[in-house]
């Protein structure tokens, strides 16, 4: 979970700063290529920091591309239940938690992820 939301913070200011081209304007108009890649650096980033304080002994080749391969797996997930909200025409998943677009908003990068990073560390 820490890299889809230490991901999602990075590509927010990545793209706000620096986003010029859309990576799928049709499902998320607000999405670009540079922020989708400073998603990837923050999530590495998290995931470097969390490994080197909280498991010491863990590979930072593996740490890195558990972290860069978990957040692009939860970048997927962001766009598929963008895509799902763009297909029922609504612009929020919920009215809960007003300005983050409801529950489902908040997990859905995490319910493509989780399962990748598990699936990696249980592989690798």
């Amino acid at each position: 979970m820490l890299l889809s939301w230490a991901g999602d913070t990075f590509a927010y200011y990545t793209g706000r700063a620096i986003g010029r081209h859309k990576l799928a304007p049709r499902v998320s108009p607000a999405k670009t290529w540079e922020g989708s890649a400073g998603s990837v650096v923050g999530a590495m980033l998290a995931g470097f920091l969390y490994a080197h304080y909280l498991i010491p002994g863990a590979s930072v080749a593996l740490v890195l591309a558990v972290s860069a391969i978990g957040n692009i797996a939860g970048q997927f997930g962001d766009l598929c239940e963008s895509a799902f909200k763009r297909g029922a025409g609504v612009k929020d998943s919920g009215t809960l938690l007003p300005g983050h677009g409801g529950w489902l908003d908040r997990i859905d990068s995490s319910l493509f992820a989780v399962p990748v990073v598990y699936a990696c560390l249980r592989f690798l």
